[in-house]
This record gives structure tokens, C-alpha cells and sequence, in this order.
């Protein structure tokens, strides 16, 4: 449901002249001249709805503490409520707007990442005498059974051992490893995960545990296979009336990259549940994955699974092995579609996606100085489109393009002029329709029960920030554009005024 064929539904905004008194025509007329002006020269700051401001004073959160701007997507008419709507603010996910649009529009709805793996030796009765290359090519979404399908295609196709190494080429997002801990202290948690060339399954470890009643035991299964990684087989079986914190009660160990272990009980009343958490070694995830899922897929290897070296990669290309020129077997699984990807990116607010097409358009964008995978390449180039495709709204200062920063702003003003410009734009559907539809799916799918259907919305969450934005359909017809953004260390008691914002944004007949 996308709310990009705009409605020409009229809908009053205190434009239309009501027989005022002489002494009032003077005062009339300049009014009259700001509505001819258009939404430019609108310059009222409506009161705040009534349900809203009593939800920001229970959450003690000041007006001066928000910006909001309700606007017509089409851009032709006054906003019906502007507050603090040039002020920039720090957005959060909502950063991802802007990520995403620039992503659609330079590289493409239908741009695909590549994932090679190419041979460096030969190859004589399913034994490989060499080396066996995989080069991530920035996949957002190379899950393990992608993963997995590429290397069951490799042993299809003849090459079922490998005498000699798995070698990885990562090079193409150089941009200098972080702590997972840097941005708020919580490296496990897969939020925090880390962009890499060759991003394997979120480098997260998703385990599942299944009551087995027979023995007393929740039996406890991973993915993926996890070269050098012991996990816990099972954990003791409570017969607990409810499931209560689940997770705390298995007191897991989860902060070892080789063992993985569960030293308390699980709930039968928990039934199945899965836990996805990011691996304690995040470096290492991709070399582990690829051989363990290589050894469970039945093939061989006498090497190692490891990192080229500077010289191999300068050695390798100059030979021609990495473009397929000299090889004697070359794979290569190409992505889902971007379009694709952005739907996960707004839908469920995936952060390391989003860095994957931040550095992307560093790395494949046309507008950049610089061509390369690294954040500053992804901000010249997303700069570049802005000033580029909305000359006249004050840019946006972006970091990783995820909203994983404290330092990210934009303001509603431009925000709305971007979110205007898509809604006329042939890309208006693909980005409607990645965000999170009200009361219904995502991030939005348990708030603002008022507007359910009515509303796609992206949602934004950080210490001291809470924010939405996105696009709505009045119960008149009207189609808007819906900003609120709030910056208080009591954000996200703000939340249900920002759900109120929604809701009063649809209900325009009252």
C-alpha cells in the first residue's frame, strides 16, 4: 500500500477569505499573499494538537525539546502543523530515509552485490592443488544458506578438496575495524554488528532451543556451522508454569569465541524459541563459517581458512585470477536486488545493511569525488546527490548513513523536502512501500493503533532520541508527510506523542 499517486483532494488550511471586517483587510492581505507565496513562505507555528501535548507533558518532555511538520506530499500547500521544523535534530534510524532514496536513485532498484570464488591452482579428479579465493563484494545479505548454495555449486562443479588454504578478500570496504563496544557498550548485541566485504549471516550466531520432554532437556542447535566453536548441546528442562525471562534463566556464556555455554535451565513453557547474538569474535566469523559450512557440505581441506595478504591481492589481480582471466573455475552468486535490501533496511531498521549501502554508493556511486568503500567516500558521494536532487533544503550530516550515531542531524524542513521529492519520483512505491506499515508490520507494527493501515512509517531510537517519519493518508483523501523528532533524555517516554502525531495526522475530517 504506497501513498505515492497524491490525492488533488481539496482541504482547507485558513487560506479562503471569511468576509472579514475593514479593519482586518490590510492584516487579510498579507496573509493572502503568503498562501499565493506557497509553503515557502509559511511561517505560522500552529499550537500542538491537544492529545499530543498532554502526552509530551506526561512524558516531561519540553515543546523545545521537538521538531514536527504535518505537509501535504505534494508539496502545494501550507503544512497543517509546523513546529521547530527548521531546527536539525539528531533522527536516529530515520537517517535511513536518506540512505535509502539515495541508494535507490544512484545505484538502482535492481543494483546487485557480487560474492566470487575463484581458483589459483588446478584441478584434476574433484582435488584442487592450490588455493580456493572468496571475494565479498559488500552483500548486505549473504545468509548461511546463500552461503551455503555457493559452496555446494563449487563441489557440483568439480572441486570437492582443497590442498592448500581457503583465502579471503575483504578488500573491498576498507574502511578500519571498530570496537563493537564503542557506540553504547554492548558488542553482542546484533545491532552493533560491523559492516564487512564479506558480511557472513550478520556475523551473528542464531541459536535455537527445543524442549525434548523425553530427556528433561531443551535441546540447543546453531547456525551456522562454526569451525573451532563448541556450543552447549543441550541445557536442563524446568517444567515452569510460564516462560518468564528466558534468556537471563539460561545463564549463557556467549562471550568466548570458542565456546559457547549454558550454565543455568529452560522453561518447557518457553516452547521453541531462537536467540540470534553476535559472535564474541567478530573478526574471525567469516573464516569459521566458511569452513565449517565447507565441512558440512562434506568437503575437504588440508589449509586453513584465512586473510590474503596485501602482496597475494596485488599478486592475484595482477595474474588475473580474481577477474576469471586465468582461472580454470570461477563462481559467482550475485545478491538480492537492492530493492530488496532497503525493504529490510526500513522495515526492520537493520543497521549493518544500511552501512553496506552507505558504502556503496562510496564505492559504486558516480557523483562521489572518490570511488571506495569507505565512510567518507559514502558521505561525498550521498552529499553529492543531495545538493545534486534538492538544491534548495539544507543538507543532512550523515556518519555511517544507519542512524547509529550521536552526531547524525537533519532537520524536518529537509527531511519533508526529500520525502516530497520521492513521493513524485518513479521510485516513490519502492520507498513507500519498505516502511513499516501501521499497526501492521516492523518497527510499527504494535504502535499508533489509531492509524493502523493509514500510514507507512520509519522509526527512529537512540539514548535520548525518538523519532518517525514517513507518509500518511488522511480519512479526507489527503496524502502527508509526517515528521516528529525528539531530543530529550526522556525520548522514549515521548513515544505515544509520536504515535498521537500519527494518528491526528490521519484523522483530518475532525
Amino acid at each position: 500500500m504506497a501513498f505515492s499517486a497524491l490525492s488533488q483532494t481539496p482541504f482547507s488550511h485558513g487560506c479562503s477569505p471569511r468576509h472579514p471586517p475593514r479593519w482586518r483587510l490590510a492584516a487579510f492581505a498579507v496573509a493572502s499573499l503568503l498562501c499565493l507565496a506557497g509553503p515557502a513562505a509559511w511561517a505560522a507555528e500552529p499550537r500542538l494538537p491537544r492529545a499530543m501535548a498532554q502526552a509530551l507533558a506526561r512524558a516531561q518532555v519540553p515543546a523545545s525539546a521537538v521538531t514536527l511538520l504535518v505537509v501535504d506530499a505534494s508539496g502545494q500547500r501550507p503544512p497543517r502543523l509546523s513546529h521547530r521544523a527548521g531546527e536539525a535534530m539528531n533522527p536516529a534510524s530515520v537517517i535511513k530515509l536518506v540512505t535509502t532514496y539515495a541508494a535507490l536513485d544512484v545505484l538502482g532498484p535492481d543494483f546487485l552485490w557480487k560474492t566470487n570464488i575463484t581458483m589459483d591452482g588446478s584441478i584434476q579428479n574433484g582435488l584442487l592443488d592450490g588455493n580456493m579465493v572468496v571475494r565479498g563484494g559488500g552483500d548486505p545479505k549473504l545468509v548461511v544458506e546463500r552461503l551455503q548454495a555457493l559452496l555446494s555449486q563449487v563441489q557440483a562443479s568439480g572441486v570437492r578438496a582443497i590442498r592448500g588454504d581457503i583465502v579471503l578478500d575483504r578488500s573491498a570496504f576498507s574502511e578500519p575495524s571498530v570496537n563493537a563496544a564503542e557506540f553504547d557498550g554492548e558488542p553482542l548485541r546484533p545491532y552493533n554488528t560491523q559492516p564487512d566485504a564479506l558480511l557472513i549471516n550478520f556475523k551473528t550466531l542464531v541459536m535455537t532451543f527445543t524442549p525434548d520432554l523425553s530427556q528433561g532437556r531443551a535441546l540447543v542447535r546453531t547456525e551456522p556451522p562454526m569451525a573451532g566453536l563448541l556450543v552447549d548441546g543441550s541445557v536442563p528442562l524446568l517444567p515452569a508454569a510460564n516462560c518468564g525471562d528466558w534468556r537471563s534463566d539460561l545463564r549463557a556464556s556467549v562471550d568466548s569465541p570458542s565456546h559457547v555455554q549454558f550454565l543455568g535451565s529452560y522453561a518447557s513453557a518457553c516452547g521453541e524459541r531462537v536467540w540470534p547474538s553476535a559472535y564474541a569474535d567478530p573478526s574471525s566469523f567469516a573464516a569459521r563459517a566458511i569452513e565449517g559450512s565447507w565441512k558440512v557440505l562434506g568437503g575437504l581441506l588440508t589449509g586453513q581458512v584465512r586473510e590474503a595478504t596485501a602482496p597475494e591481492l596485488v599478486m592475484l589481480r595482477s595474474r588475473g585470477t580474481l577477474s576469471g582471466n586465468t582461472s580454470p573455475l570461477r563462481l559467482e552468486s550475485p545478491s538480492l536486488p537492492l530493492l530488496d535490501i532497503v525493504r529490510d533496511v526500513n522495515k526492520f531498521s537493520n543497521n549493518v545493511m544500511a552501512q553496506h549501502l552507505f558504502l556503496s554508493l562510496g564505492l559504486h556511486g558516480k557523483l562521489g569525488q572518490t570511488q571506495a568503500g569507505t565512510f567518507d567516500a559514502g558521505r561525498a558521494a550521498t552529499q553529492a546527490w543531495w545538493l545534486k536532487t534538492l538544491p534548495a533544503a539544507a543538507p543532512p550530516v550523515l556518519d555511517n548513513g544507519s542512524g547509529l550515531s550521536r552526531s547524525g542531524r537533519i532537520s524536518a524542513r529537509s527531511l519533508a523536502a526529500m520525502l516530497q521529492h520521492a513521493a513524485k519520483s518513479p521510485l516513490a512505491d519502492a520507498l513507500a512501500d519498505s516502511l513499516p506499515l501501521v499497526g501492521v508490520d516492523g518497527s510499527m507494527r504494535e504502535r499508533a493503533k489509531g492509524a493502523t493501515g493509514r500510514a507507512q512509517i520509519k522509526t527512529g531510537s537512540l539514548r535520548d532520541v525518538s523519532a518517525v517519519a514517513g507518509y500518511a493518508q488522511g480519512t479526507s483523501g489527503s496524502h502527508y508527510i509526517v515528521i516528529g523528532i525528539v531530543n530529550h533524555p526522556n525520548a522514549s517516554a515521548a513515544r505515544p506523542a509520536l504515535n498521537t502525531l500519527i494518528e491526528w495526522a490521519v484523522q483530518d475530517r475532525k
